[in-house]
């Protein structure tokens, strides 16, 4: 599974809503500079978040987003789904877009993406942006730990 363009900015722009949760509105400008976001394509970002409620828009010269509701009752797989549509790696295995196969009957490996479909689901459903947010960000030494070296395309 990939994350589209709009699933991580809008991951990143909640996390500053987060971080400022309480605290006031932050302007589109200031929200796309601090998050390294293309103005024009977060204002969609930002208007399609509003229009789930997910986020608020307050107008005027001090005006600009809030969260909409609670860091604690918003999930990364809400956040996903809304901009991806499905957190299945294969169309066989997933329920919104089913793909029908011809090797369904028999396939060994689909028990493996199956597995992968509702671990990912149900880790992003339990991640609330609050947790997210309270968590330390991933190291380098994480991201390449020799573990997984020698897995091309990891």
């Amino acid at each position: 599974m990939k994350l589209s363009r709009k699933s991580d900015y809008a991951l990143r722009a909640l996390m500053t809503l987060v971080e400022r949760f309480g605290k006031g509105p932050i302007s589109i400008r200031e929200l796309a500079e601090k998050n390294d976001i293309p103005r024009g394509f977060l204002e969609h970002i930002m208007l399609d978040l509003k229009s789930k409620g997910i986020v608020s828009s307050i107008p005027g010269r001090i005006g600009g987003f809030v969260l909409g509701r609670s860091p604690a009752e918003i999930t990364m797989g809400q956040i996903v789904r809304h901009f991806d549509g499905l957190l299945a790696p294969i169309g066989c295995v997933s329920v919104s877009s089913h793909e029908t196969c011809s090797q369904e009957a028999s396939c060994r490996f689909r028990r493996v993406l199956l597995d992968i479909r509702n671990y990912t689901a149900q880790k992003m459903d339990a991640a609330t942006l609050e947790e997210v947010y309270g968590s330390t960000p991933v190291t380098h030494e994480e991201v390449f730990s020799s573990a997984f070296i020698g897995g091309d395309g990891i």
